[in-house]
């Protein structure tokens, strides 16, 4: 009986107790995390379908601004549409209509792909995570069952033990009474014996509970629950890919209409270039003249002898008998480069477009920037090693071969970073010598080019030829129109420096960057190429230069590496 009493009493957990010894049954952490996946997924579909509704409201808005400036009159009533001016402004709506056009096409598409695909999408991930819960919590429940049956199981047998126990220290109290009968002692060893019968049958019924409860604890930690929870995993992954897609759908939308905005907003600067001031005014002239010849000077009346005064043969208001004199419009020389805009500041890696103060301070910010980049790469690089050594050392912890991707691109940032701080090192170098000796040298204090200026030389259409797109210069009638949309002037007049000799160079000089000499006065260049200087720098950013091949023309004076004879 005392051998009874020395059988083990197994020390179970529940699913999902505390200090578990298998993580995948996390079953609660997984819950709140695919729900959390779900919610995500239904607030982007309403993102998604409340930007659609602003990019709905923004086009009917649009057109609405597009109605509300449309002339109210047809064009062929409406004087003011034959000035440029009026066309273009004309044009410039028609292209905002087409771009709200696109807007709403946005919407469209992000209403249909992502808003009604994702939400349908969302319904099914919803009915296939409460499957797999509901066969996760059954499973839950038939092991806390089977535990049940385990602890009462074991209740008893320990029940039976000590009532077996009790019987037998009976029966051996009454075997070594001398007072009581023979027939107690029998009765007595027979209630012992038929207790450690029971309490044997509860120990097989208990090792048998025993038995069958491990076997379906392992059954459902190593089987049934990662079988679910893989499910689980499946479906969440399923639902991360297709939100990411659903993510991509929202910039494709984006890059669908991006060539017909581009057609717009070119449209708007076509547009804009067509706006000719010198045709409108001819169109003004025509509309408006009246044809009346100019008056007559007014003859003198002498009122110091008698006579007969004559009415005058002319007067202000009365048109000549003769054919009116007409005089031709003024002929003075077109402006070049009338009005032009503000050059605009190109910023620059090297910061060139600052003063020489201000560039040394953001170079050395720049440079402070990578050092404590490079680092910090530095630093990565060595904790890398240190996590190889150790994977090395204890291959249990990790393969370290899945390091080298991560040690490689740490080498590579770290060369990178090196020769950027390199190049800052030489630009700050040479921003505090020019800052020391105070004077710009606006040939080499570029690393980048900047934008040419929007005004050249006043006489640059003089000295250039047909290479440098001079003779596209509106005083010439004998060019068809430019790109722009400029109208060729009634009245040209050919500039009397084409009459003059060639000048001679005054030094030389060499391209350092490619321009493309589109613009009126400009000549094309390409890097490298050697061309004879003409004339320096004004201040107003541009060198005349002659091409080899024949060609005379502005270009950047920072595109240049200038020597002077």
């Amino acid at each position: 009986m005392r051998e009874l009493k020395r059988i083990p009493t197994p020390r179970t957990r529940v699913f999902g107790g505390r200090g578990s010894r298998n993580p995948r049954d996390q079953f609660d952490v997984i819950e709140r995390h695919t729900q959390w996946g779900l919610d995500l997924l239904d607030r982007y579909v309403k993102f998604v379908k409340e930007r659609t509704e602003v990019e709905q409201a923004y086009a009917k808005q649009l057109r609405s601004l597009v109605k509300k400036y449309l002339p109210k009159r047809p064009a062929k009533d409406d004087p003011e549409s034959k000035f440029s001016q009026q066309q273009s402004f004309l044009q410039i709506l028609q292209e905002v209509n087409d771009f709200a056009g696109q807007r709403e096409l946005v919407a469209e598409n992000l209403s249909l792909r992502v808003c009604l695909e994702l939400a349908k999408y969302s319904q099914e991930m919803k009915q296939e995570r409460k499957m797999h819960f509901q066969e996760g919590r059954r499973a839950q429940q038939q092991l806390e069952s089977g535990f049940k049956q385990l602890e009462n199981s074991k209740r008893k047998f320990e029940r039976d033990c000590r009532e077996a126990e009790k019987a037998a220290q009976t029966a051996e109290r009454l075997d070594q009474d001398i007072n009581a009968t023979k027939a107690d002692v029998e009765k007595a060893k027979q209630q012992a014996h038929l207790r450690s019968h029971m309490a044997e049958e509860s120990k097989n019924e208990y090792a048998a509970q025993l038995q069958r409860f491990n076997r379906d604890q392992a059954h459902f930690y190593f089987s049934q629950m990662p079988q679910i929870f893989d499910k689980l995993q499946d479906m969440d992954e399923r639902r991360a890919t297709h939100l990411g897609a659903g993510y991509g759908l929202l910039s494709e939308a984006e890059l669908q209409v991006v060539p017909i905005i581009a057609k717009c907003l070119e449209g708007m600067k076509v547009a804009a270039a067509a706006v000719d001031a010198k045709n409108d005014s001819q169109v003004l002239i025509e509309l408006h003249k009246s044809g009346f010849a100019r008056p007559s000077d007014v003859e003198f009346e002498d009122f110091s002898q008698p006579m007969n005064r004559a009415p005058s043969d002319s007067s202000l208001g009365t048109p000549s008998e003769g054919r009116p004199e007409l005089r031709g419009p003024a002929r003075s020389r077109a402006k070049r480069w009338p009005f032009g805009k503000k050059n605009k500041t190109v910023v620059t890696e090297d910061f060139s477009h600052l003063p020489p103060e201000q560039q040394r301070k953001r170079l050395q910010q720049q440079l402070e920037d990578r050092n404590r980049e490079l680092q910090k790469e530095v630093d990565q690089r060595e904790a890398l090693k240190k996590m190889k050594d150790v994977y090395e050392k204890t291959p249990q912890m990790g393969d370290p071969a899945s390091l080298e991707p991560r040690i490689t691109e740490t080498l590579n940032n770290i060369e990178r970073l090196k020769l950027e701080v390199q190049k800052y090192e030489a630009w700050l170098v040479e921003a505090e010598s020019r800052v020391l000796s105070n004077r710009g040298d606006s040939l080499s204090r570029h690393a980048r080019p900047p934008e040419p200026p929007a005004s050249a030389p006043p006489d640059s259409s003089s000295s250039s030829n047909s290479n440098s797109g001079s003779q596209d210069n509106k005083e010439s009638s004998e060019e068809p129109p430019s790109e722009e949309g400029q109208d060729t002037p009634i009245y040209t007049e050919f500039d009397e420096d084409f009459e003059e000799e060639p000048a001679s160079p005054i030094g030389h000089c060499v391209a350092i960057y490619h321009f493309e000499g589109s613009s009126e006065g400009t000549i094309s260049m390409a890097e490298g190429e050697d061309l004879s200087l003409m004339e320096e720098d004004k201040g107003d950013g541009w060198t005349r230069v002659r091409r080899k091949q024949g060609g005379e023309g502005y270009v950047p004076t920072s595109y240049l590496r200038v020597t002077l004879n």
